[in-house]
């Protein structure tokens, strides 16, 4: 088992996890809860099954692209929500009827 990537993948995913909106339906949902046990059962096996789905789909475009290919979208996707985040909110056109 590759131990260094073991731990790169756990320290990213629970760093982008932290204050992530799942955490705080989490929090939500056992705040108004008798059982804390099943919300934190039902959490991590989402978090989970996400994981899963993200492995596969990660493996089989590794399959279809080549590795640089896919860095260079996710980098490029990643600079588009950046800028989209750093600009200012424009205010919705409201129709008028």
């Amino acid at each position: 088992m590759d131990w260094q990537l073991l731990g790169l993948a756990f320290v990213t995913v629970f760093l982008s996890e932290l204050g992530d909106k799942s955490q705080l339906a989490a929090i939500a949902i056992s705040g108004g809860s008798n059982s804390p046990k099943a919300v934190f059962l039902g959490a991590a096996a989402a978090l989970l099954l996400a994981s899963f789905l993200g492995v596969i789909v990660g493996k089989g475009t590794a399959q279809i692209l080549p590795a640089h290919v896919v860095k260079i979208a996710a980098a490029i996707g990643f600079a588009i929500m950046a800028v989209r985040l750093l600009l200012p909110p424009q205010a919705e056109a409201i129709d008028e009827q």
